[in-house]
């Protein structure tokens, strides 16, 4: 599988996640992202031994897009701290089922996860597993009853999209977890990792990067 890149020097590999593939290995143990990075990385470079590559972040198996890797041990603790401080900047696009009631608003839910059932649900704040979920949308279009969303993380709670949104009613089109009830097997999820912006961990200087979603339905 050819992983298109995005980005790469001596300290970052950036590159379009594929839908449908996991980040890392699991019980389901298909390919999955990093081991196929790391393939390419000692084939290109012609390197002895295992490879190093950080993972730092994540995207749920059925969403692409833009993802971030580290090449050296120094820039996986950096862009690992630059996390932890909320200085990640991540946006994404969405097709959601209906139209949210605002345009443009800022979503608040408490969400716990299930982890024997990878669910995650909307919650009270005073639940004993309750985690503050945050993002703020816009709607960027709209027809035959999509809507086309760009969305901007401020926590990076598990599902965190996809279950906000169901939560207000309009659950993302082909998402099978969260929108049982409006979609239809098979259908792709419309969910995408659109942008990227960081500072570089060894040069200082802010760096952002895209990717966009294919040129099919719903997308188009």
């Amino acid at each position: 599988m050819q992983i298109p890149t995005i980005y790469e020097d001596n300290h970052l590999l950036v590159v379009e996640k594929p839908v449908n593939i996991p980040v890392q290995a699991d019980k389901s143990h298909d390919t999955d992202l990093l081991t196929l990075l790391k393939q390419d990385l000692k084939k290109r470079y012609n390197k002895p031994g295992n490879v190093f590559l950080g993972l730092v972040h994540r995207l749920d198996r059925p969403v692409g897009g833009v993802m971030v890797f580290a090449k050296t041990s120094k820039a996986a603790s950096r862009l690992s701290d630059t996390i932890r401080r909320k200085k990640l900047d991540k946006e994404y696009l969405a097709v959601v089922r209906g139209t949210p009631k605002k345009s443009k608003a800022k979503l608040e839910h408490y969400v716990a996860k299930d982890q024997r059932k990878n669910i995650v649900h909307v919650v009270s704040a005073q639940h004993k597993d309750a985690k503050k979920a945050e993002l703020a949308y816009e709607v960027i279009s709209q027809k035959k009853g999509l809507s086309l969303v760009s969305v901007k993380l401020y926590t990076g709670r598990p599902h965190q999209i996809r279950v906000q949104f169901a939560a207000i009613g309009c659950p993302l089109y082909g998402d099978q977890k969260y929108g049982q009830q409006v979609n239809k097997p098979g259908q792709q999820i419309a969910l995408w990792a659109n942008k990227l912006g960081f500072d570089h961990p060894v040069k200082k200087e802010y760096m952002t990067f895209e990717s966009t979603p294919p040129e099919v339905f719903p997308w188009k």
